[in-house]
């Protein structure tokens, strides 16, 4: 990385961060819906919608397996939760048309987080991302679904973030990890051109790429938030960005600085190697309050 290199610093993001009205209501903070979970994967659901809520998000809906409703429901008293009749213990491609329909009514959609890899998946996956007309933030078994129809991201219609992980971003270009991290910058701003989607390639130093070719190297984070469950906060994170109206753009800067932010917070509070996603969760408005100097 060169001295030239564009960087995500509190700086560029400060005059971006909307206030808050004073006669402002939930409705004015935008409707989150998360399409997320399967049997055993509640808390990639979970920890999506937490990372939305941190970050200021008007209404979080949820819509999840009923097979994990349960769970869900006792520890998220803030979501609306939408259970889904499931033949087996993942969405199926008998649930697209009611799961396009909460579409519908959605500021923005979060797809995939402990979502589950499998034909019935990969079928849900391609439908949404086809036709829902709402900005998108697609993660995790989401992208791997995507990857064996990668031509399906052209066809979205309304814009797209993805946010892969450098194994996740390999399976998605045909290639390695080692390539992938090789010359991340270059990877992540061709992929954005190619597919005309927001490329965030998580990793040391996040890399935010436009279909334009603008991109921006993130400053924050460290090797503590290397732990499951991480990714889905930042997917939930810059969902609840994008609901609330940033540009997809925007949303992925602010949404990966603030998160390696509050990992960074919590890392000087208790060390990196004990640290958990939770524990970051509790200081992402720490993060907010840094950025707005408050």
């Amino acid at each position: 990385m060169s001295n030239n290199t564009p960087l995500i610093t509190k700086e560029f993001l400060k005059d971006k961060i909307k206030s808050r009205p004073i006669d402002s209501n939930k409705g004015t903070f935008g409707n989150l819906l998360a399409i997320c979970g399967s049997y055993g994967m509640a808390g990639a659901a979970m920890m999506a919608a937490m990372g939305a809520l941190r970050s200021g998000i008007g209404l979080m809906r949820l819509a999840i397996p009923e097979s994990i409703y349960p769970i869900a429901a006792v520890r998220l008293p803030e979501c609306v939760f939408h259970p889904i009749k499931t033949t087996d213990k993942t969405f199926a491609q008998s649930n697209c048309t009611e799961l396009l329909k909460l579409c519908e009514t959605a500021s923005a959609v979060v797809l995939g987080c402990g979502m589950g890899w499998n034909f019935f998946t990969s079928s849900v996956t391609e439908r949404i991302v086809e036709s829902c007309a709402v900005p998108m933030v697609i993660d995790a078994d989401g992208l791997n679904c995507v990857s064996e129809h990668i031509d399906i991201l052209n066809s979205a219609k309304a814009p797209v973030i993805i946010t892969p992980h450098p194994g996740e971003m390999a399976r998605l270009t045909k290639t390695t990890i080692e390539e992938v991290q090789s010359n991340r910058i270059e990877c992540a701003c061709n992929f954005a051109k190619k597919y005309n989607v927001i490329t965030v390639l998580k990793g040391a130093g996040t890399v935010v790429a436009s279909p334009t070719g603008e991109y921006r190297v993130n400053t924050t984070g460290n090797p503590g938030m290397s732990t499951g469950g991480s990714g889905d906060i930042l997917a939930g994170i810059v969902g609840s960005l994008l609901a609330q109206g940033y540009s997809p753009f925007d949303a992925a800067c602010l949404g990966v600085f603030v998160h390696g932010l509050a990992g960074d917070i919590t890392a000087k509070q208790q060390g990196m190697i004990s640290m958990l996603p939770t524990d970051t969760l509790r200081n992402i408005g720490k993060a907010f309050f840094f950025i707005t100097d408050q």
